[in-house]
């Protein structure tokens, strides 16, 4: 039997401490959890990813067309980009992640989604910054100002709440507008959020893309026996 609590990762990374950590959770059936922290607090759980995988759901959802080519921005515990690979119309996937460790882990498989990931043919880790990238040439070494399907997001807590200050001009009508060039025609983008939707920064997005809408995801908190709530954005490019 796997030991009640393990430390599968600890680095220092550019952002702060990071750590991959296992644990068994007796309340739960012992039931297995990987849970990531980074500067001593918790970014994400395996115990919680229904929004994560909502977000793949509702963009391509109303996504259009076949074989094609998206970008998710965050890899974390990989729900996000899983939930993607499940529409079979997903022909390629860009899963872009500035923390070169949390690659590591899929690539080593020792998360829950690594193997599927790193084994599906569709799949591409990128090492990068997100959001320089959105600032600059786009999601696509080699071929910059590359214009894709859908684009999801999950990086940062709430458009507010954000990891690094560095991220802040990402979410001004500014940073949105420069980032839509990366969008087909029609294409969607969808980013996660701790918090339901903000009226204020969906009226940035309809401004910026021509159509947003905002979602609210609840699911099951089993450790305080209570209901969740997460947000999901969508902004269709006119």
């Amino acid at each position: 039997m796997k030991p009640w609590f393990e430390e599968l990762d600890y680095v220092v990374s550019p952002m702060g401490p990071l750590i991959l950590q296992r644990r068994r959770i007796a309340a739960l059936n012992d039931q297995e959890v990987y849970e990531v922290k980074l500067n001593d607090e918790y970014l994400m759980s395996s115990l919680f990813y229904d929004a994560e995988v909502a977000l793949s759901q509702l963009v391509l959802e109303r996504t259009q067309g076949e074989a094609l080519d998206i970008v998710v921005g965050g890899l974390g515990l990989g729900y996000t980009a899983a939930a993607a690979l499940q529409d079979p119309r997903v022909q390629h996937l860009t899963v872009v992640e500035a923390l070169a460790p949390v690659i590591d882990w899929h690539q080593r498989g020792i998360v829950p989604n690594g193997k599927p990931l790193t084994e599906d043919p569709r799949c591409q880790y990128l090492h990068g910054d997100f959001f320089a990238l959105a600032r600059s040439t786009g999601f696509s070494p080699d071929l910059p100002g590359k214009t894709f399907d859908a684009i999801l997001l999950d990086i940062d807590h709430t458009p507010q709440l954000l990891l690094s200050d560095a991220h802040a001009d990402f979410y001004t009508i500014e940073g949105l507008a420069a980032f839509a060039r990366f969008l087909k025609p029609g294409g969607i983008f969808g980013l996660w959020s701790n918090e339901p939707p903000d009226t204020a920064f969906l009226t940035r997005l309809e401004t910026v893309f021509g159509q947003a809408e905002g979602h609210t995801i609840t699911f099951p908190n089993p450790m305080q026996n209570a209901t969740a709530t997460n947000g999901i954005y969508l902004a269709h490019k006119s």
